[in-house]
C-alpha cells in the first residue's frame, strides 16, 4: 500500500496507507456506525461530497457484489477505514473493495484510529478534509483545503440524479432464489430523484405501484397535468445529498405540488425540501445522524424502531404548527416523521427501505400505497 496524508479543518494531519484510487480529493468527514453493509453506505448517493468514517473496524471481507450496489455507482469521496481486508470471502462477492474503489475513483483510506476519529468528529462536529496519496506537505494540503468550497456551497443533486426518466423493473430481494423479484403492479407515481436509492424503489414496487422516475429539474406542471387526468396517483421525493437549501428551483416546484394537493410520501433530503417548501427551513446538525442502530419513537402507536440513517441536516420544532410531529428520534429528539395537516402528504427524516430492525419501518411504503 502507498501512504496517505489526510489534513483536517481543525488542523489535525494524519499519515495512513491507501488502496482504491491514487489521487487527492477534498470532502466533507462524517462518521457511520453501521456493523454491515458498506457497499450498500458506500454507493448510497446521500454521501456524494463526504468522506465515510466506519466505526466497524474490519472492512472489507465480504468483497463487492453488483447486486447490492445502491444506485449506478459511488459518489463519496472516500472512505477511512481501521483495517481494510483484501482478502475477502463470501459466496456472493464479484471483486474485492480495493479493485471496486479502483473503478470508481474513490480513495480508501487504512491504518487510521477510526475510533478516535469518530470522537473528533463527535466533539468538532462534521469538517471539512483533505486527503492525498500524491501530496505530504501538510501545508500544501491545508491550501488546497482553504481554497476549496465548503460541501453547503456545492449543488450535488445534477451529479447523482438521473438524466432521463425511466421505470424501475425490479422488487425487493428473494432470499430463496437470490434475485431481485419481478414486480407486480397497478397505480403508478412519480419517484423524483434526488440521488434515489435502489432499495427504495424496490419497497415502493413491492406494494404494487408502478414507479416512474424522472430528474431532479422536473416541472411541476407536468406532473400536475398527469395526476388530474388520473395517469399517476402520487409523487415521491426521495433521499440526495448535501444541504437542501441549496435547492431553490426544486423547492419552488415542491411548493406548487403542494399547492395542488398532489399525495406525496418524501424520505430524508425530500422531507426537508417538504418542510422547507411549506416555509419552514432546515438547519444543520453538529455531526448528523449516520448509522443502522438510531431507536427512533413512532408517537402513533408508541412504538420505538430501530432505524437506518443518513442525514446532516434536520427539519425545525416549529413545524408543528402544520403538519403532525409522527416520530422522533430517540438519541437527540429531533423530528423524524411528519403528517401534514391539510394535504395528504407525509413524510420521514430514517431510512425504512434500509432494513436495521430489519423490517418494523417498512410499512411506510404500504401506508403511501394505501394512501394513494
Amino acid at each position: 500500500m502507498q501512504d496517505a496524508y489526510l489534513y483536517f479543518e481543525n488542523g489535525l494531519f494524519l499519515q495512513a496507507k491507501a488502496f482504491g484510487a491514487n489521487k487527492t480529493t477534498v470532502g466533507e468527514v462524517v462518521f457511520n456506525t453501521s456493523m454491515t453493509g458498506y457497499e450498500e453506505i458506500i454507493t448510497d448517493p446521500s454521501y456524494a461530497g463526504q468522506f465515510i468514517v466506519f466505526t466497524m473496524p474490519e472492512i472489507g471481507i465480504v468483497g463487492v457484489n453488483p447486486e447490492d450496489m445502491e444506485s449506478r455507482g459511488a459518489f463519496c469521496k472516500g472512505i477511512i477505514v481501521r483495517n481494510y481486508n483484501e482478502f475477502y470471502s463470501n459466496f456472493r462477492a464479484k471483486e474485492s473493495l480495493d479493485n471496486f474503489l479502483k473503478s470508481q475513483d474513490i480513495l480508501g483510506i487504512t491504518e487510521v484510529d477510526t475510533r478516535s476519529l469518530a470522537k473528533t468528529i463527535r466533539n468538532n462536529g462534521a469538517m471539512m478534509m483533505v486527503a492525498s496519496t500524491q501530496i505530504s506537505s501538510a501545508h500544501e494540503l491545508k491550501n488546497i483545503l482553504h481554497k476549496s468550497k465548503k460541501i453547503q456551497e456545492i449543488n450535488l443533486i445534477p451529479e447523482v440524479s438521473t438524466p432521463s426518466p425511466y421505470i424501475h423493473k425490479s422488487s425487493t430481494f428473494d432470499f430463496n432464489t437470490l434475485k431481485y423479484a419481478d414486480p407486480k403492479t397497478n397505480k403508478k407515481i412519480i419517484a423524483i430523484d434526488f440521488g434515489i436509492k435502489r432499495n427504495i424503489l424496490n419497497e415502493l414496487t413491492a406494494t404494487g405501484l408502478e414507479v416512474e422516475v424522472i430528474p431532479h429539474n422536473f416541472k411541476a406542471s407536468f406532473i400536475i397535468d398527469r395526476f388530474k387526468n388520473g395517469e399517476i396517483s402520487g409523487v415521491f421525493l426521495s433521499n440526495g445529498p448535501g444541504d437542501p437549501l441549496m435547492l431553490k428551483n426544486e423547492i419552488s416546484e415542491i411548493k406548487l405540488l403542494v399547492e395542488a394537493k398532489v399525495p406525496m410520501f418524501a424520505i430524508c433530503l425530500g422531507h426537508q425540501l417538504l418542510s422547507i417548501a411549506n416555509g419552514y427551513e432546515t438547519y444543520k446538525l453538529k455531526f448528523g445522524h449516520h448509522g443502522g442502530n438510531h431507536p427512533v419513537k413512532n408517537l402513533i402507536t408508541q412504538s420505538v424502531e430501530i432505524t437506518s440513517q443518513n442525514h446532516n441536516y434536520s427539519v425545525p420544532e416549529e413545524i408543528k404548527e402544520i403538519a403532525q410531529i409522527t416520530h422522533q428520534n430517540l438519541f437527540d429528539g429531533t423530528i423524524e416523521g411528519l403528517r401534514y395537516k391539510n394535504a395528504p402528504i407525509f413524510s420521514v427524516q430514517h431510512h425504512p427501505e434500509a432494513s436495521p430492525g430489519p423490517k418494523e419501518s417498512r410499512n411506510l411504503f404500504r401506508q403511501f400505497a394505501d394512501m394513494i
